[in-house]
């Protein structure tokens, strides 16, 4: 049975809840909400896509290419696809989102593997999710949404899928796959 992301799924250790709210070719939309002190585990660059926050409730203090940003309620942020960032609730309310993928890409398969590692609990303390297994499912599924973090540079990145992604084929990885993607 496959991973069903209109059900939210939380990370415990980040303090975010995801819940999708609708996946198109257009865009992959979802509600974020982090708990105070939740966090994003680390920066990152979404290579084609933008990303839009619309802040509902709380406040969201991101980090877009060096420059820091706070949200409020009523408020958005958007960050172009390639640029490198961060975001967390350092505020003692909760933070609400929607939060907007565009375009819509292969964003739900993606996060169908995103939440499969992590409600299994297959994440680090840090909350990050298990960055073999996560690169193995990207390159299985030739994914277009990719999150990569910014201190990695893409030839790295791809070359640590393709490694992965080996290694996973090895060790029958693929039932993981299947498990949360159907």
């Amino acid at each position: 049975m496959s991973i069903d992301l209109y059900q939210p799924f939380t990370n415990p250790a980040t303090r975010e809840t995801f819940r999708c709210i609708s996946s198109t070719n257009e865009a992959y939309i979802m509600e974020w909400a982090v708990d105070p002190g939740g966090y994003v585990p680390f920066e990152h660059v979404h290579m084609n896509q933008n990303e839009v926050f619309h802040i509902h409730q709380g406040e969201m203090r991101a980090k877009i290419n060096g420059q820091d940003h706070i949200a409020k309620s009523g408020q958005t942020i958007i960050v172009p696809r390639g640029a490198r960032h961060i975001a967390c609730n350092d505020k003692d309310e909760k933070l609400v989102c929607t939060v907007e993928y565009r375009p819509g890409l292969d964003h739900y398969q993606t996060m169908q593997c995103f939440a499969g590692l992590t409600i299994d609990k297959k994440v680090h303390l840090n909350g990050l999710v298990n960055v073999p297994k996560i690169m193995f499912f990207l390159k299985k599924v030739k994914a277009q949404s990719l999150a990569r973090p910014a201190i990695v540079p893409d030839y790295l990145f791809r070359m640590g899928m393709n490694i992965f992604f080996v290694i996973g084929t090895v060790m029958g990885w693929e039932k993981l796959y299947r498990k949360y993607t159907g």
